[in-house]
């Protein structure tokens, strides 16, 4: 997968993964708590049989109860279990041998990209025409940046919807697979309203 479990369950959790990865990451985390039921059954049922309990009628039913219990979080955790391999299947047989090419990002193009995760409108301005991104935490991304990133096939419009009104902005499965794969430990979360600067250019001293 080249992503650690925690990174995984992060990317799931801020929308960053395309359906295939999704599933899987929902698939591992169902296996997770199922396997953590079957464990939780399995030392109640050691320390009914630790010998702690006198041996009587109330032991034996608190043993078969306990028995049956674990016996069904088994059966819930082998079916979690092959949810998940076949998830993970699913993803071998598209990616095994055909490497996607992935656009390297600048720090302003991953903050953008995920900040556009989070939803994101194109907005016209009725007088002046002016076109700009706005975000749900309320940043605005330039205009010229939105044009670099759809060049790269990295975010989509939806055109359904008219600009005055606000046009929908979503980070497409190129894009998710951009930020997943060249993400930064820690990326600085700009300030409503604001935007980090593009990095200066050095050709000319």
């Amino acid at each position: 997968m080249g992503h650690s479990i925690e990174q995984l369950w992060q990317h799931r959790d801020h929308g960053l993964l395309d359906d295939r990865h999704t599933r899987l990451a929902e698939a591992h985390r169902d296996l997770v708590q199922a396997e953590t039921t079957v464990t939780f059954y399995r030392s109640q049922l050691a320390s009914l049989s630790s010998g702690e309990y006198p041996v009587d009628q109330a032991l034996v039913a608190r043993i078969g109860r306990t028995l049956g219990m674990l016996k069904e979080a088994a059966r819930d955790r082998d079916q979690r279990q092959a949810d998940t391999i076949a998830a993970l299947e699913s993803i071998e047989a598209v990616t095994c041998g055909q490497p996607r090419s992935v656009p390297d990002l600048s720090a302003p193009d991953t903050a953008a990209l995920l900040a556009i995760a989070q939803g994101a409108k194109l907005h016209q301005h009725l007088l002046t025409g002016r076109l700009s991104l706005v975000t749900a935490s309320g940043a605005r991304i330039p205009y010229s940046q939105l044009q670099r990133l759809e060049a790269d096939h990295l975010v989509a419009r939806d055109t359904a919807h008219p600009v005055i009104a606000g046009q929908p902005v979503t980070v497409t499965d190129t894009g998710r697979a951009a930020l997943t794969s060249s993400r930064p430990a820690t990326t600085p979360t700009p300030r409503p309203g604001t935007w980090p600067a593009a990095a200066p250019s050095r050709g000319r001293r």
